[in-house]
């Protein structure tokens, strides 16, 4: 079956169709918000949220952006909705959500990769969500100013910031050991 039949038969309401589309699709939409976000309770909520917001909003897909890229938009937004909720109950009760919150290691070097996770874990929201967005998932600067409400500029600068952050938390220092005279690595994080 084509993916416009598909759609056609999830928008529709064709049960089968949609758990196709389902299968398809969750893992992008799970990995692209669970890298917003950072925390994979809050990221199964967002993730369950956007599918529901995109069978729901199904029946209005028009077809003029692959269906790949419409619920890609839906779930950065269901993310960053969540996430300016969080923001909101932060402040009215005066406690944060953690700021570093553990990402779980994808395949690879698996050192490299906690490194990275760490480095990330240690930027301020506002550079995360720009650096995931920019170079990650693909978004321009004018799509990430939409998304965040926020101006392009600001978009560039949280990059450039974001970038010089991680390459300063990813550069490794050499420090004198315990004998003297010997040098060892250590990791800015």
């Amino acid at each position: 079956m084509s993916e416009s039949e598909l759609l056609e038969r999830a928008s529709a309401g064709e049960a089968e169709a949609i758990r196709v589309l389902y299968r398809r699709y969750a893992p992008r939409v799970y990995a692209v918000v669970r890298r917003i976000l950072g925390d994979e309770d809050l990221a199964q909520d967002s993730a369950q949220e956007a599918w529901v917001r995109a069978i729901r909003a199904l029946p209005s897909f028009r077809g003029e952006a692959r269906f790949s890229t419409w619920i890609h938009r839906i779930a950065v937004n269901a993310a960053l909705q969540l996430l300016r909720r969080h923001e909101t109950l932060r402040r009215r009760e005066g406690e944060g959500l953690p700021e570093e919150a553990p990402l779980p290691p994808p395949p690879g070097d698996v050192l490299l990769e906690a490194r990275l996770e760490q480095a990330l874990a240690c930027l301020p929201p506002g550079m995360r969500q720009v650096l995931i967005l920019h170079d990650v998932e693909g978004y321009t600067h004018e799509e990430i100013a939409e998304l965040l409400g926020v101006t392009p500029g600001t978009s560039k600068s949280q990059l450039f910031k974001a970038r010089a952050r991680m390459r300063q938390l990813l550069r490794p220092a050499l420090v004198e050991g315990p004998m003297e005279g010997e040098e060892r690595e250590v990791w800015g994080i």
